[in-house]
């Protein structure tokens, strides 16, 4: 059977991740983890570029947010209160021909009969309640009181330190905290690479209010997170915002938008922005016996307030910067004929390596000399490459490859043996249009930092 065009796409991108170092499945040499993925060393920057971003924007460009870093093992009273012990659950089906194990909404039918997406099998089991919740054990006895979980988002411990965090930074409604960090769901069905993991990283908001302004405040935050997308490169045009309809959303919520985005393997959520009300500071106030209630010094009245809560995968936030980076065009080889030239296309502020600096020889030391230095003028400013392995336009398509923003090739011109007049220039290269420019290289930090910032 013929693969759509998007499969295709799909499968190229992942051979990408793992060529080039940027995703491997976990545990890989064992048969692989399901559902866990390790990030290799260019993943792991361009991971890290999203996160950094974030906290940019979301801490340390505003007055109203501070952040905390909470502990990934929980403690069970917290999940209770919250209600992820009895209803963190999905409906789990068998199919008992392929023995395929699926979340219920998987199952297709087809003139009214329920059939197993794999293999068109029909004997399948009734749906079941299964919790995705990871349980462990704390201590030496392994029983009722040992045990613990690990989060299934960062929410909670955001939560149960509001009061602490309240006071100690004096914040005034309405303020928000914000947390960057692992969580972990069992998913029954981990799928479509990266997306839908058993391990991930969320990038979380709770911003708290009082009741009058939720509304407004949910608009705003929605706005605010799609403004975030497209400045770190992402296409407006792949962005959509679903109303999640009353049927679908939390019974808590008075308001809930999907951001999503047009993978190759459909439109899917990026990002969630809710209105969680006071459900969740009410319920740990009741389940806790401690009071979690804010006091306003104006009113000199006394509330739990609301929250509004912008979610967001970073797994899911890299994954999207790859399928939209990735791309193919025509370029000239060194004969000048023309090849397929593989190119992510990332915005300079989240690609991996920023710049790679060349020497035109590496046989020749004075190019090579010039080349080490330009990288230590470099390196205090941005993540640079140094490559001296090669043709140099193999060494153009490698970087463009992995997303590199900008080469810098150190030539006899830079030595001043052509043209004195060129001499401590070097010819600056875009990867996007291919474009070279001649410039000196004591402009070069200030031309890249302008540019990728």
């Amino acid at each position: 059977m013929n693969k759509s065009p998007d499969a295709q796409r799909m499968e190229k991108i992942v051979s990408l991740c793992k060529r080039r170092g940027f995703i491997f499945q976990s545990s890989e040499i064992y048969g692989g983890l399901s559902g866990c993925w390790d990030y290799g060393p260019l993943g792991v920057e361009l991971k890290r570029n999203v996160k950094n971003y974030w906290w940019r924007v979301m801490v340390h460009e505003r007055d109203d947010i501070v952040g905390m870093d909470g502990a990934i093992l929980t403690h069970p009273e917290v999940l209770k209160a919250s209600g992820h012990v009895e209803g963190f659950s999905d409906p789990m089906v068998d199919c008992r021909t392929c023995k395929a194990r699926l979340r219920a909404d998987q199952v297709i039918e087809k003139k009214g009969i329920q059939q197993c997406p794999n293999c068109s099998g029909r004997d399948l089991t009734q749906p079941r309640p299964f919790n995705l919740m990871f349980q462990t054990q704390m201590g030496a006895a392994a029983d009722e009181s040992s045990i613990a979980y690990l989060r299934p988002e960062t929410a909670q411990s955001i939560f149960v330190q509001f009061k602490n965090i309240l006071e100690v930074s004096r914040k005034k409604l309405p303020f928000g905290i914000a947390q960057i960090g692992k969580a972990f769901r069992n998913e029954i069905n981990p799928r479509n690479f990266t997306f839908r993991s058993r391990e991930f990283e969320q990038m979380e908001l709770e911003y708290f209010c009082r009741p009058e302004e939720g509304m407004e405040l949910l608009e705003y935050w929605k706005e605010e997170r799609l403004k975030f997308y497209e400045n770190i490169g992402i296409s407006r045009d792949r962005l959509h915002v679903k109303t999640v309809p009353d049927e679908e959303r939390a019974f808590y919520s008075r308001g809930t938008y999907d951001i999503e985005y047009d993978f190759p393997f459909g439109r899917q959520e990026l990002e969630g922005v809710a209105y969680r009300t006071d459900y969740d500071l009410s319920q740990h106030q009741k389940a806790s016996g401690k009071s979690l209630e804010y006091f306003d010094e104006e009113t000199k009245q006394r509330l739990v307030p609301h929250v509004v809560e912008p979610s967001a995968g970073v797994d899911r936030t890299v994954l999207a910067l790859i399928c939209g980076a990735y791309s193919e065009d025509e370029a000239p080889d060194e004969k000048g004929k023309m090849e397929t030239r593989i190119v992510l296309r990332f915005h300079p502020r989240m690609a991996p390596i920023k710049c790679a600096v060349f020497p035109l020889l590496k046989n020749k030391e004075p190019l090579v000399a010039k080349a080490k230095e330009i990288v230590d003028l470099l390196r205090p400013h941005m993540h640079v490459f140094y490559d001296e392995s090669g043709a140099i336009g193999r060494r153009y398509r490698r970087q463009d490859e992995i997303g590199t923003s900008f080469g810098v090739t150190v030539d006899f011109e830079t030595l001043g043996e052509k043209d004195a007049a060129l001499r401590d220039t070097v010819t600056l290269r875009e990867r996007d249009s291919m474009k070279q420019e001649r410039v000196p290289v004591k402009d070069l930090p200030g031309i890249l930092v302008s540019r990728i910032s």
